[in-house]
């Protein structure tokens, strides 16, 4: 098992940048995939980003790509998300999740491992 906490949320200005972590227990973090996601009031939680256990594939939902950069240290149990650029349609409660699958997940049944979730509000 594996468990992780969100941290670095908070509000911020349109066209501003913050950084999420995502830190994990245990000593296998590298064997797990791991994922972004956010779920916005009244909507469904959505995909965000996605990278590997040794973090050399990434991918990203289509709204943020080229604004949004996750990575992960494995030797410190530990995955980001960097975000620059944001919008006030980025406003949203940010989830961590971990996946023994291989390769990159997009999709949210094969991730069994969830954070609490950290909010993240662009104003205007």
């Amino acid at each position: 098992q594996v468990q992780l906490v969100e941290s670095g949320g908070g509000l911020v200005q349109a066209g501003g940048s913050l950084r999420l972590s995502c830190a994990a227990s245990g000593r296998t973090f590298s064997s797990y995939g791991m994922g972004w996601f956010r779920q916005a009031p009244g909507k469904e939680r959505e995909f965000v980003a996605a990278i590997s256990r040794s973090g050399g594939s990434m991918n990203y939902a289509g709204s943020v790509k080229g604004r949004f950069t996750i990575s992960r240290e494995n030797a410190k149990n530990t995955m980001y998300l960097q975000m620059n650029s944001l919008k006030p349609e980025d406003t949203a409660v940010y989830y961590c999740a971990a996946t023994q699958q291989v390769g990159v997940t997009t999709r949210e049944y094969p991730y069994a491992y969830w954070g609490q979730g950290t909010q993240v509000t662009v104003s205007s």
